[in-house]
């Protein structure tokens, strides 16, 4: 069965490869969990589409890692505007990918979610919170995230 692959998958491939899987393992793993999509013309166009998105937000090497840190530890007010109770106490919790959105709309670069690390791997109350973001094996940036209460 040949397919594409969507995400990352151990010991098979990174997103965009087009890879020949059995059968069973494809139609009962690969496919039901969004992994992989049927190998097609239209589903080529997709892989394209994929890959930049990826490659936007990829680290290229130590130097773009260097600039990117930069950029974000720059970064004044960086907030998130959630939904509490009327102690502070969110109704959920603050992810990694919300973290994400926030940076990207304080006006800093588009970041991966795997790359984000929260105190505690989720945020669940209202203030001040450090966050770190691993940007390549040697630079890590840190930055301060204000969780505060919606309306």
């Amino acid at each position: 069965m040949k397919l594409i692959l969507t995400a990352d998958v151990d010991n098979l491939g990174a997103p965009g490869d087009t890879v020949e899987v059995k059968d069973g393992y494809g139609r009962n793993y690969l496919l039901p969990r969004g992994l992989a999509i049927a190998a097609s013309r239209g589903a080529q166009k997709q892989v394209e589409g994929i890959r930049r998105a990826q490659e936007a937000r990829r680290v290229r090497d130590l130097g773009h890692a260097n600039e990117l840190k930069q950029a974000i530890e720059g970064l004044e007010g960086v907030s998130l505007s959630v939904k509490t109770a009327g102690t502070g106490k969110l109704f959920g919790s603050v992810t990694q990918s919300d973290v994400a959105a926030a940076i990207k709309s304080a006006g800093g670069p588009v970041l991966d979610k795997r790359s984000i690390e929260l105190p505690k791997s989720h945020i669940k109350a209202t203030g001040k919170h450090q966050v770190t973001v691993h940007l390549h094996p040697d630079v890590a940036a840190k930055f301060a995230l204000e969780v505060v209460a919606a309306g």
